[in-house]
């Protein structure tokens, strides 16, 4: 985890100092915020592997619906970090609530200084595996699109896209094309003038 980069939101500076103090040796860097309105601000500007998010920010209600809000909004972004939820007032329902709602663990204030590196360390273990999960899911499906497309094509069709596509990965270069494509160049240039991309 010392390569890794985390955010901490609790509107309690002491919880703040406290945690920023267990965590400083166990982090790259630790960056603690007290207002959630700037978290999203910070996570598009900034390298953060992980956040811990507390879960009730206004004394008034305690049901942790704004740590909940948060949250889906960090999970909105197109590479989410892993995130951790903290709060003193939780109970078993909002712990399964936080985690169904993409949270990767849950902890509960005053919280143990080991559990609290395990989870932390568990969770950028789980979230990762789940990206690359994600990643490779991806690229699966996008390779599937273009064999679903390849299909479509006729064999001509095909021969051009791939010439076209080795030309590009080539940077235009024609000589390094033709010996990758295991062709003379005077063939590539055949090819080329009768696919029409030059004269």
């Amino acid at each position: 985890m010392e390569n890794s980069n985390i955010l901490i939101i609790d509107d309690n500076q002491l919880v703040l100092r406290s945690l920023k103090l267990v965590l400083k040796n166990v982090f790259k860097t630790v960056t603690t915020l007290t207002d959630p309105h700037t978290i999203m601000g910070v996570l598009n500007t900034a390298n953060v592997d992980i956040v811990l998010l507390d879960m009730n920010f206004d004394s008034r209600k305690l049901d942790g619906e704004e740590g909940l809000f948060w949250l889906s909004r960090i999970n909105e972004l197109p590479k989410p970090p892993a995130v951790v939820l903290i709060t003193a007032f939780g109970d078993i329902d909002l712990a399964v609530r936080s985690v169904q709602s993409g949270a990767e663990d849950f902890v509960t204030k005053p919280w143990s200084n080991d559990v609290l590196i395990s989870k932390l360390k568990s969770a950028l273990e789980k979230h990762k595996e789940k990206m690359d999960k994600k990643v490779m899911m991806e690229r699966s499906e996008a390779l599937l699109k273009e064999m679903e497309s390849m299909q479509k094509l006729s064999l001509e069709e095909m021969e051009r896209k791939h010439i076209l596509d080795t030309v590009a990965q080539e940077g235009g270069n024609l000589v390094s094309t033709a010996s990758r494509l295991e062709i003379s160049r005077q063939t590539l240039y055949n090819k080329l003038k009768k696919y029409g991309v030059i004269n």
